[in-house]
């Protein structure tokens, strides 16, 4: 597996991307990464599984993630979050022009992904989600949501751990380790961010019918992060335009948990039947 690396410029600050190419390209997925990670975690299960399916896969890291500039857990907007996207499907396109262009977003990047569907143009063939951030799978004490909208109008740009319990990541161990012991991953959120990620959310939810591609969703039960609840609301405001699959017992990160196997078997399976439609 070779990795191309490319840099590009968003609100004046530098994201680094790369992209995997197989042998014989049949699609290609802009893939976006989730909160505290960077897009080079998925070169141990998804890359791998979508090369061999002759899926192309390019990647970046957002604002203040892995290699990409910004403060740790911050970004300058949430449309340029838009942007960035706007700008990967636009490389895509350049690198692959005789290839449809699918969107894979998880987690927070599932939160923008659905998103970006929903607010630009585009001319994607479908979107791959995985534990989208529609809604938290618990309530925020109350006393924390005040306070951060007050400092939201403070001080954005401020940030504090995620609190993240890591145990709710997955059921194997060895991953929970993995995502312990790399030192790109970071627990940094900014205020800004996540009351913006739960307002994205909720729009999207109540604007879910005016989706117009497939999507497939997939999102454990037993998420304790994301609220695969909320996933199963957005699918069935979205008019017919979303498979949706619950994975049973699957925990937060799908295609780290003992299901990923199936769960990406599925995403494949999902892409190539979406390759052969007229």
């Amino acid at each position: 597996m070779t990795r191309n690396n490319f840099e590009f410029q968003i609100a004046g600050l530098t994201l680094k991307g790369q992209y995997y190419k197989p042998v014989n390209t049949q699609a290609v997925v802009v893939l976006v990464h989730g909160m505290g990670e960077y897009a080079r975690r998925y070169e141990r299960t998804v890359v791998p599984s979508l090369l061999k399916s002759s899926i192309a896969v390019i990647s970046y890291d957002q604002f203040g993630h892995g290699h990409s500039e910004a403060k740790k857990g911050h970004h300058p907007g949430y449309n340029y979050l838009l942007d960035s996207i706007s700008h990967m499907i636009e490389k895509a396109e350049s690198l692959f022009p005789s290839n449809p262009v699918f969107l894979y977003g998880h987690s927070m990047g599932g939160n923008v992904v659905i998103n970006f569907t929903l607010r630009r143009k585009h001319n994607l063939k479908g979107v791959i989600v995985t534990s989208p951030f529609l809604k938290l799978a618990f309530d925020p004490p109350g006393w924390k949501m005040f306070f951060g909208k007050i400092i939201d109008r403070i001080y954005p740009s401020i940030t504090m751990p995620n609190e993240l319990d890591l145990k709710f990541l997955s059921k194997d161990q060895e991953e929970i380790d993995a995502y312990k012991n790399d030192p790109l991953i970071h627990d940094s959120v900014s205020t800004r961010y996540s009351l913006q990620m739960m307002k994205m959310g909720e729009w999207a939810i109540q604007h879910a019918s005016s989706l117009t591609i497939p999507m497939l969703l997939m999102h454990g039960t037993k998420d304790q992060i994301t609220s695969h609840l909320a996933s199963k609301e957005f699918a069935e405001k979205a008019n017919g335009q979303v498979k949706f699959v619950p994975v049973e017992n699957g925990y937060h990160e799908l295609h780290h948990d003992i299901e990923k196997d199936m769960v990406l078997d599925q995403i494949c399976d999902w892409i190539k039947k979406q390759i052969t439609k007229p």
